[in-house]
């Protein structure tokens, strides 16, 4: 009989998931991964704005025990810890304080040390803190619209082939999406293109056109 692949910290952590849900009204939130690939992790911080440190964090994972598991333990590390601290936070470190994961799982603590990095970028884009301030390009914002899902397929927008157009102009984005503007998720679409493209430090606007 084969040696069952997980610890019992793993299986602790996956049967008892600490710090799970959603925060109203989140500092920085995230999400990575997409339903259609089976593993998705999405995660909300709150902040301490005088000491920049993590006060509350909640995960939502929509995967494997594995997944479940490193969301729970990485929730687990990054609170109380400097925004500085948790972006350091490895899979690796997520993975050892499990006491490890089997290799074909590793994806899965990458995954969550991800959707906790993304949270804070988010955070800090929105309140002025990033410092590599790479100028908006069109690339840019494709790799942003990666994270937006298409809710037909559960992949992003950008591999079902909806973006039929990103122009960057002078402070202004304006993407195109191939669907009709009274599409039952044009709206949703819409909004979560916004969220994702308006944080960035040099964008003052952003246009999301429907192409009937």
């Amino acid at each position: 009989m084969s040696k069952f692949p997980y610890s019992d910290l793993v299986l602790e952590h996956f049967k008892h998931p600490r710090n799970v849900g959603e925060i109203e009204d989140p500092d920085g939130k995230a999400t990575e991964g997409s339903p259609a690939c089976g593993d998705m992790v999405s995660v909300h911080i709150k902040v301490d704005e005088e000491t920049k440190t993590i006060a509350d964090i909640k995960f939502q994972s929509y995967g494997c025990a594995s997944n479940i598991a490193t969301g729970s333990i990485i929730t687990e590390l990054a609170k109380g810890k400097t925004l500085d601290e948790a972006k350091k936070i490895t899979w690796k470190e997520a993975s050892e304080a499990l006491g490890g994961l089997p290799p074909i799982k590793a994806h899965c603590s990458v995954l969550a040390v991800e959707g906790l990095r993304s949270a804070i970028r988010d955070y800090e884009e929105r309140h002025g803190l990033v410092t590599e301030k790479v100028p908006t390009t069109s690339e840019v914002v494709e790799k942003r619209l990666k994270k937006v899902m298409n809710p037909l397929s559960g992949l992003d927008l950008v591999r079902t082939k909806l973006v039929s157009d990103i122009e960057v102009k002078e402070g202004k984005v304006k993407v195109v999406i191939d669907l009709p503007s009274n599409h039952q998720f044009a709206n949703s679409i819409r909004e979560e293109v916004i969220e994702k493209i308006e944080p960035l430090w040099d964008v003052e606007e952003v246009e999301v056109v429907f192409t009937e």
